[in-house]
């Protein structure tokens, strides 16, 4: 496997060589004691039936990859003072903690621009679900990043350990994927950046939904590994919830385009597969976000979505997220978000367009969320509530 930042190919890594040099046997306890995150709840999962036959590879020549695993000890706590667990409790982090966490990308404007560092020096924990990572820019309000120094990577008799080999799914494992469009009716909620209400938005609609006797699973197909955001969806309601994690990515910024469509498609496939009445797919971050925009282009997702939610922060990012996704042929069924906190706000985007604004809140309205379905769908499930 290539080890270069951008790099993504989740194929199995080269066993290394056992020797004390590269490979150092882990105490069974040492692991168990060890704070684990979000992102590596299958490795936690593993290691709670069997902690024995572990290894920390380390050395001159190490370079790291997304996705794999690293036992990392805190050596300053900043930005992220807690670790977000496997069961998504907020663990809090004291000085010289060893934590499991894997490395990532991470592209969030509102905190941290960070990457995949190029050997086992100090970086930081970029993420509360727990991603590894060297800040190279952060936004204003952010504090320093809390600092971590990297004791080794994971591995077992085979070789290292990355998210690709310990997660239930793989993209691509069923072949060329394509959205079926036999199957459920599929949504697609997406917004101006991070923060703009999308999660909230999309857990009422699918609370909604619910409300009207529907049957409906939930997932996020990119972004930056976190519990939170599937949590909501299970609150919802939904019937199923699986996120990129749940596929071996500890984030998905710098994937290539054949990646991000395979694994929306996939994703969308696993969530069809328990046969829900509707599918609704959160795609992280804004418009202008790259792996988001090479998204919106793919015929997977034009052709593969019935409906579009778009959540805005303001009236005026409402207005320019409509333009770039009516000039990618998408079409969108209603704006909410954060902007539909401010009744002004609302007004203002209303004014400038014919798409339906709606607060975020109504969504929760089984007649509200069901308008949103196409109408060869709506009947139906209209008298049925």
């Amino acid at each position: 496997m290539s080890t270069t930042l951008s790099s993504y190919d989740l194929a199995e890594r080269p066993a290394f060589r056992s020797t004390p040099e590269h490979a150092e046997p882990l105490a069974p306890l040492r692991l168990v004691r060890a704070k684990k995150a979000y992102t590596t709840r299958f490795l936690a999962d593993r290691l709670s039936r069997s902690p024995q036959g572990f290894f920390l590879h380390s050395g001159t020549g190490v370079a790291p990859a997304p996705g794999d695993v690293v036992l990392a000890r805190i050596a300053g706590v900043g930005q992220h003072p807690r670790l977000e667990s496997p069961a998504s409790r907020r663990q809090l982090l004291f000085l010289g903690d060893e934590i499991l966490v894997a490395y990532g990308h991470r592209y969030a404007p509102d905190q941290f621009l960070a990457e995949v560092p190029a050997d086992l020096g100090h970086c930081h924990l970029i993420a509360a679900g727990g991603v590894a990572g060297l800040v190279t820019a952060r936004h204003a309000l952010m504090s320093q990043p809390t600092q971590l120094a990297p004791v080794g990577l994971l591995a077992d008799v085979h070789g290292l350990l990355n998210l690709s080999q310990l997660a239930p799914h793989r993209v691509g494992a069923t072949g060329p994927g394509a959205v079926d469009s036999r199957g459920p009716l599929v949504i697609a909620v997406l917004g101006t950046s991070m923060n703009s209400g999308k999660s909230t938005a999309l857990s009422c609609l699918v609370r909604g939904l619910t409300e009207a006797g529907l049957a409906v699973a939930a997932g996020k197909a990119t972004g930056t590994g976190s519990g939170n955001d599937p949590g909501m969806f299970v609150d919802a309601g939904a019937v199923k919830v699986l996120d990129f994690t749940d596929f071996g990515y500890p984030t998905t910024f710098q994937l290539d385009r054949g990646r991000v469509r395979g694994l929306f498609s996939d994703l969308v496939g696993a969530l069809s597969a328990s046969a829900p009445d509707v599918v609704v797919v959160e795609i992280a971050d804004g418009v202008y976000q790259g792996e988001t925009r090479a998204l919106l282009a793919d015929p997977v997702f034009q052709t593969g979505v019935d409906r579009v939610i778009f959540a805005a922060a303001d009236a005026l990012g409402a207005i320019a997220g409509l333009q770039v996704l009516h000039g990618a042929n998408i079409d969108v069924a209603a704006v909410t978000g954060v902007l539909t906190s401010s009744p002004l706000a609302a007004r203002e985007a209303a004014a400038a367009t014919d798409v339906p604004v709606l607060n975020t809140a109504s969504l929760c309205e089984s007649g509200v969320a069901v308008d949103l379905l196409p109408r060869t769908a709506r009947e139906p499930a209209a008298a049925s509530s």
